[in-house]
């Protein structure tokens, strides 16, 4: 099967969906299909070997610039280069490739114009780049902010397209009025462009059916899955109780939900010795939270306790997760996915985890952890104190962990679902009708 993957980067941050992309990307290749994993932005930054195209289409600078001043709309091709390429996107992200969604309102609006709107020239660029190669057999987006490239596909190509949906809700939510309801109206108008859509979990396609309005029926899920190479067992037990949190650092993943969890904790296992450990990319506009979180522990005598690893590549999550007794990411808002759920229990570390989004449905298919009440301190507390005072049930739930990632979470299921998917969407090619100009967005 000859599949055109496009990603979706993140600003050279190691990005979960990029992450997820990459990994389902290699297990095709390694079946034998044909598989273009094709960035969109900017590079992609996974933690495993990275099997995307050395190029990037709508390069971050040439989609801020042509967004902003009409005169980078006409310029030629050679000339875009400059800036399309990846070392120098890379070298600018963060400062001119932003993905705060507050800031970012108008030209998510501009992308699902699509050929109707001022970044016309990307889809072109798209177009023949794709057109460059066999054509594929099936079509992939990496999630619905980008699914006013469905038409312009379609129409050139003929070929399905699907789009991927996982977790763009929350930016979406983020954009300022009136962006918010103009892209979501949009994306709206635009759900018959394409073929199928693909959830990462039973929650995220319950939410996102009636969120973006998409018929039930033409939502299939495929769930997430990791490649598990390098997950083990810690073989010597910790000298203290190591609390763990592995996710980007923001409010929004609740790292403060869980350092207050944490004093709580620790109010009823004072004189034993723990810790509270932290890993993942922490934005610049982020730090200051991160120390009212360490003020928080600070106040509470328990600031010698803390510590933030920082962004880690593959190694040293892999170190970090196999040093953990339990990993909580209490995230305040209904996650659909949870890698770093799926992270930990490869390595047989439980979780406990607010009982919310696609959280519940890991946390029960592998039965590896506990599940609480959401935005609860003392309920997180007292779940941590659950695997702190009982050995036994931390060894039961540590070996369900390890064990229940295995049987359902791998990347081979995962890409096994996918193909499932895609050939029931190639053999339902007949049926749909081609997709004319007048579908696009003005």
């Amino acid at each position: 099967m000859r599949i055109l993957q496009i990603t979706a980067g993140a600003a050279g941050m190691y990005c979960g969906s990029c992450t997820r992309d990459n990994a389902l990307a290699r297990e095709l290749l390694a079946r034998g299909h044909d598989v273009t994993l094709l960035p969109v932005y900017t590079p992609t930054r996974p933690d495993e070997p990275n099997v995307s195209e050395p190029r990037v289409l709508f390069g971050g600078i040439s989609v801020y610039l042509q967004q902003h001043a009409a005169i980078f709309r006409r310029t030629p091709r050679l000339l875009d280069r400059l800036w399309d390429s990846p070392r120098v996107i890379q070298a600018l992200s963060g400062r001119a490739v932003s993905t705060d969604a507050r800031m970012l309102g108008d030209l998510t609006v501009s992308m699902l114009r699509g050929e109707q709107g001022p970044l016309r020239k990307e889809f072109d660029k798209l177009v023949d780049w794709i057109g460059q190669e066999l054509p594929p057999d099936i079509i992939d987006l990496p999630n619905s902010l980008l699914i006013a490239l469905a038409a312009s596909l379609k129409r050139a190509f003929g070929r399905p397209v699907c789009c991927t949906l996982q977790g763009e809700e929350l930016f979406l939510d983020g954009l300022d009025a009136p962006y918010r309801e103009q892209a979501l109206s949009m994306i709206r108008e635009q759900v018959a462009t394409s073929d199928r859509f693909l959830a990462v979990s039973d929650y995220c396609a319950g939410f996102m059916s009636t969120y973006l309005e998409i018929p039930r029926p033409r939502i299939s899920v495929v769930p997430l899955g990791i490649t598990l190479d390098g997950y083990e067992r810690r073989q010597e037990p910790n000298e203290a109780f190591r609390v763990g949190y592995f996710a980007r650092v923001a409010p929004e993943k609740g790292l403060h939900v869980l350092a207050e969890a944490y004093v709580r904790f620790r109010r009823r296992t004072a004189g034993t010795p723990a810790r509270l450990e932290a890993a993942g990319y922490l934005a610049p506009a982020n730090r200051t939270y991160l120390e009212q979180t360490r003020l928080a522990l600070e106040r509470a005598g328990l600031g010698h306790e803390f510590d933030y690893r920082g962004e880690v590549d593959r190694a040293g999550k892999l170190a970090f997760l196999r040093g953990l007794d339990v990993l909580s990411v209490p995230a305040t808002y209904d996650e659909p996915k949870g890698m770093f759920l799926l992270e930990a229990m490869a390595a047989a570390v439980p979780v406990v985890q607010p009982r919310r989004g696609g959280f519940t449905e890991i946390v029960e298919r592998t039965g590896g952890g506990l599940l609480v009440a959401p935005d609860d301190p003392e309920a997180l507390a007292e779940g941590l104190h659950a695997l702190w005072s009982d050995a036994g049930l931390r060894t039961t739930l540590e070996d369900r962990a390890f064990h229940g990632v295995r049987a359902h979470f791998g990347v081979q299921q995962s890409a096994t679902r996918l193909l499932e998917v895609y050939a029931d969407v190639i053999a339902g090619g007949a049926r749909r009708e081609p997709v004319g100009p007048s579908t696009s967005v003005a």
